[in-house]
């Protein structure tokens, strides 16, 4: 699959869920969709955008606000990584706390966060996903967060971080990024023949130059429906759509609290970690029964990996899902979006008015110029 990073850029990364995960992945493609913005999106290579990534160094928080740090090499692989890049990073005092699987206890990684909003910094990012938010999220200062993001720190991350992400949205309307973490995309083990994906690392310097303007991606080829009808036609939702999503499971854990955004006309984007494609078909068919899928412009599916079929399955698939899920809706069901639990993922901006565009194969996920 191809991928781009901001139309500025046009690609797309991601990974780390807990469910107890930390992951990434990615996709784009050079969008030839000509709506008047796909001046900025990147090839699979990332030499086709054409911009200067030199925006010199910023500086990066780094805390842990879920699951403890367990692995410490690639904690500290990640760190010099950024650090090589050019960036100044402070770590946070708790990063590395452990308190049963939790970086510190709810009070521990509850003032993390708000030291993190605190920082001054051009990108608070965490270390993993795990488990560990929605069980603080009472706690947080919203408004003290938003005044943070407001001022131009960026807050970064995926799998748990959803949490946070969406109940930032849901109080205040403030954008976050999901995007990549510091163990799983930035901690790669490179003596193991294992690399920091290009793809990911151009998205990430188009947030930090404030040139990443969209994600390009291409579709899998798939067949008709089971019911005859085409997978999905070409069209186009003009801007003024939220872009919100993330990790499915979290998503939906959020259903019914006042950390649920109310999203109507928007872009839903979801991806999971290590859930059977029944697990991911039952938590789709809640969100259906309760009204949130039909109220969307669109569903753009990412990356569900590390799922293991079995003999019982005999043919249910994945691909089951997504075919029955768009014979449900009446909306349009995308898949492939480079983002998930993967080492290739986009950087996404949860909160902000997107345009959508599909041609053929090709999908474009559009927000101009955020900073």
């Amino acid at each position: 699959m191809g991928h781009a990073c901001g139309a500025d850029c046009g690609h797309d990364h991601d990974h780390d869920h807990d469910h107890d995960h930390d992951h990434d992945h990615d996709h784009g493609h050079d969008s030839h969709h000509d709506h008047g913005h796909a001046d900025h999106v990147h090839a699979a290579d990332g030499s086709c955008c054409g911009h200067d990534h030199s925006h010199g160094p910023k500086h990066i928080y780094v805390y842990s606000p879920s699951g403890a740090v367990r692995d410490k090499a690639a904690f500290k692989r990640g760190i010099r990584q950024l650090e090589a890049m050019g960036h100044q990073v402070e770590v946070d005092a708790d990063a590395l706390a452990s308190s049963q699987r939790f970086a510190g206890d709810d009070a521990t990684r509850l003032a993390a966060i708000h030291r993190a909003a605190a920082s001054g910094a051009d990108v608070a990012l965490i270390s993993r996903g795990g488990y560990g938010l929605t069980r603080i999220l009472p706690g947080i200062k919203y408004k003290t967060v938003a005044k943070a993001i407001a001022k131009g720190t960026q807050f970064v991350g995926l799998s748990d971080f959803t949490a946070f992400q969406l109940a930032m949205l849901a109080q205040t309307g403030a954008t976050t990024w999901a995007g990549p973490v510091v163990n799983a995309d930035f901690g790669v083990n490179t003596r193991d023949g294992g690399e920091v994906d290009d793809i990911m690392l151009d998205c990430f310097a188009d947030l930090l130059s404030g040139q990443g303007e969209g994600a390009g991606w291409q579709m899998p080829k798939v067949g008709e429906l089971p019911n005859g009808k085409p997978q999905l036609k070409d069209f186009y939702v003009s801007g003024g759509a939220t872009l919100w999503g993330g990790n499915l499971a979290v998503l939906v854990s959020l259903l019914g609290t006042p950390y649920f955004p109310q999203i109507e006309g928007g872009v839903l984007f979801l991806e999971d970690v290590g859930e059977h494609p029944y697990k991911i078909e039952r938590m789709l068919n809640q969100l259906l029964l309760a009204g949130v899928l039909q109220k969307q412009k669109a569903i753009v599916l990412g990356q569900f990996t590390e799922f293991k079929l079995n003999t019982h399955d005999k043919g249910f698939k994945l691909q089951t899902v997504i075919d029955w899920l768009r014979m449900q809706l009446k909306r349009p069901v995308l898949q492939g979006l480079p983002f998930g639990h993967v080492p290739t993922k986009v950087l996404l901006p949860v909160g902000a008015q997107v345009s959508l565009s599909v041609e053929g194969r090709d999908a474009l996920i559009y927000w101009g110029h955020t900073h």
